[in-house]
């Protein structure tokens, strides 16, 4: 009888160490905590799948996000849906991991990898939205004057 090797696991193949954020944890972060959570979230994983490439055009892509969101913001209406932006970034966050980390997040926990706990989400939610308004009233500052 011939076995078919590739749907067993090999007795050599390591458990990760490192704990990753889920698609779940990054998505809902990103909603509330804005577009730096899903760049930080999703440019750790790459580090951790030794992509370190890819985590650095992540934290490129996520900067020009965030200047763009920025300075549309700063031109839209103001009886304008603000809830529309965050679902728009999460959105495209969701997107990302789909196409470019699913596989690897799927295969990590798989092989025991485990992944981090809610509270560190969403102490870097927090931390996210204080980055980010500090960004908004320093731009505020520059271009609209005192």
């Amino acid at each position: 009888m011939i076995q078919d090797d590739t749907t067993e696991k090999s007795v050599f193949e390591e458990i990760p160490t490192e704990k990753i954020y889920s698609k779940k944890a990054i998505s809902t972060a990103t909603f509330f905590g804005g577009p730096l959570v899903a760049g930080y979230c999703i440019a750790e994983n790459f580090k951790t799948f030794n992509e370190s490439e890819k985590a650095r055009n992540t934290w490129l892509i996520t900067g020009a996000f965030t200047i763009v969101i920025i300075a549309i913001a700063f031109n839209l209406p103001e009886n304008f849906p603000t809830i529309i932006f965050p679902v728009i970034y999460s959105g495209v966050a969701s997107y990302l991991i789909h196409t470019y980390q699913e596989k690897n997040i799927q295969k990590h926990v798989d092989n025991g990898g485990s992944t981090f706990g809610g509270w560190r989400v969403f102490l870097i939610s927090i931390l996210s939205v204080i980055i980010l308004l500090g960004l908004i009233l320093s731009s505020a500052y520059l271009f609209l004057g005192e």
